[in-house]
């Protein structure tokens, strides 16, 4: 028996970008919300630690409060919106609402990707709803589409571009020939980029999200140790200028591939042909490839991050969960999309040394004859075969080597390039981009 709401009541923990944007939504579209719910979706309460700060949206008198807890305790609030972010009193908030048999929405991937089997497991037990759209790709309904709509399919691959800054960086780098280091300052100067970049350009945000991702393509959850992550500070203009003469672009992919012996989980740049769809991803949007068994391949692409797209996939969440709550039906769909008998379920990891894929590679050598003979002996005596080879540019004694191999084994190409970087006649570290050739 559905239960006879008058309106439901909202309130939002984090009054931060993404808080803003939500607040200034439920506000503006509040007569649309309530059109598309039935009864009205007030918003009632906000906390924040600062109370002073002007954020350009007048609130009514005591609706901006410093005590997220009160949230938590209020009666009045059926769903509880937690965008303070981090992963340890954003915890407390969620499942001390959880337990007062309050619904959830949060944009929290860090905290998910940490702690979600036991948040998600509080909410069955519950018996609530959580909502989580703006954790993978901002406004994008990237989650809605694995969990529901792409529902019928064995999920065989997942491709994303999954954080803006890394794909504003390379995208600039790629357009404009400048270095990592001076784009990165200006996309700081910019606000484009955080004072410590260390989170996105390491690659650590994508596998947050990819671990999301996986979870809600497997049913079973993911170690984050288990991924392997690499981010995009050694990329440099050469790298970027030869993938072009290669027929490739270079983008920090997630990558999520079904094989006989696992998934393949990892987060590193990748070299992709550019007349895919995925290589014309510019700026700070975001895009996830997706290829199903039935359905074939698709792409959703959009603003994977901002005040007003984050915002539109958090009040989402909120008009579907204020429709189960005068439903009665909360729980219809679990959080996985799974059945709950999977909710223990772990998934499989493949050891990265065992992936293969194709790469490339730059190395810097003395201009001497003989020199490329001894890299491929090397390379050959790994089971790496060349596809192709262009020696371009000099710089004194020193000359740039860019390889292409066939598909090779993670290990072995790790064993010889360590083996080649060794030689007298190398100069410097090899650089090396793995390629994805199949998506």
């Amino acid at each position: 028996m559905s239960k006879p709401f008058k309106e439901i009541g909202v309130g939002v923990i984090g009054f931060g970008t993404v808080g803003t944007g939500t607040v200034k939504l439920l506000l503006e579209n509040a007569e649309l919300l309530r059109k598309r719910v039935g009864v009205p979706v007030k918003l009632l309460q906000v906390a924040d630690m600062d109370t002073e700060r002007n954020r350009g949206i007048k609130l009514p008198n005591g609706m901006l409060i410093d005590n997220a807890m009160r949230i938590v305790r209020d009666p009045n609030i059926q769903i509880v919106v937690e965008l303070a972010g981090g992963t340890g009193a954003a915890k407390d908030f969620i499942l001390e609402s959880i337990r007062g048999g309050k619904s959830v929405v949060t944009a929290n991937k860090a905290l998910l990707a940490e702690h979600g089997t036991e948040i998600m497991r509080a909410a069955i037990n519950a018996g609530v709803d959580i909502g989580f759209e703006a954790s993978v790709g901002g406004g994008i309904p990237i989650i809605r589409t694995l969990r529901e709509g792409l529902s019928a399919n064995r999920i065989e691959g997942i491709y994303g571009i999954i954080n803006g800054t890394c794909n504003y960086i390379l995208s600039r780098m790629t357009k404009e020939g400048k270095p990592f280091a001076e784009v990165l300052a200006e996309a700081q100067n910019n606000g484009l980029a955080e004072a410590d970049p260390s989170f996105d350009v390491d690659g650590i945000d994508a596998s947050h999200k990819l671990a999301i991702l996986i979870w809600l393509s497997t049913g079973g959850r993911v170690r984050l140790k288990d991924i392997y992550v690499e981010g995009i500070r050694d990329i440099s203009p050469d790298d970027i200028a030869f993938a072009k003469v290669f027929g490739y672009t270079v983008k920090l992919l997630a990558i999520a591939k079904e094989n006989g012996s696992g998934i393949e989980a990892r987060v590193h740049p990748t070299m992709i042909p550019s007349q895919y769809l995925l290589s014309t991803v510019d700026g700070s949007n975001n895009a996830i490839y997706v290829k199903g068994d039935f359905v074939g391949s698709s792409m959703s692409y959009g603003q994977g991050a901002g005040m007003l797209p984050t915002a539109s996939a958090v009040v989402s969440d909120v008009v579907e969960i204020s429709r189960n709550l005068l439903r009665g039906s909360t729980g219809r769909i679990p959080p996985s999309g799974f059945s709950l008998m999977n909710q223990n379920m772990v998934t499989k990891i493949k050891p990265f040394e065992e992936v293969q894929c194709e790469y490339y590679l730059r190395i810097l050598v003395m201009d001497k004859p003989g020199v490329l003979s001894r890299i491929a002996g090397v390379l050959g005596k790994h089971a790496i075969s060349i596809t192709s080879v262009l020696q371009k540019g000099k710089e004194k004694n020193a000359v740039p080597i860019f390889i292409i191999t066939h598909q090779a084994k993670e290990s072995d190409m790790r064993a010889a390039i360590a083996e080649v970087d060794k030689l007298s006649e190398v100069l410097d570290r090899t650089r090396m981009i793995r390629i994805e050739n199949n998506l």
